[in-house]
């Protein structure tokens, strides 16, 4: 069986429409707060082993290719 868009039963989301609503209301925090947004990066202290690894991977590979993600 294949799928494709068409079959989707959920709720579709204009991802154009998403970014431009999203960077409006940050502007409008910053125009509040007089300061950028701050989002709190994901510290990671519930990943598994093999996310470890795998995040660990990635980031020998970007090395090796002279940048870091």
């Amino acid at each position: 069986m294949s799928s494709s868009a068409d079959d989707w039963p959920g709720r579709r989301i204009d991802m154009a429409a998403y970014g431009r609503d999203l960077a409006r209301r940050r502007a409008e925090i910053e125009a509040e707060t007089g300061a950028p947004l701050a989002v709190p990066r994901n510290s990671g202290a519930r990943r598994t082993e093999s996310k470890k690894a795998l995040l660990a991977e990635i980031d020998r590979l970007a090395a090796a290719r002279g940048f870091r993600w």
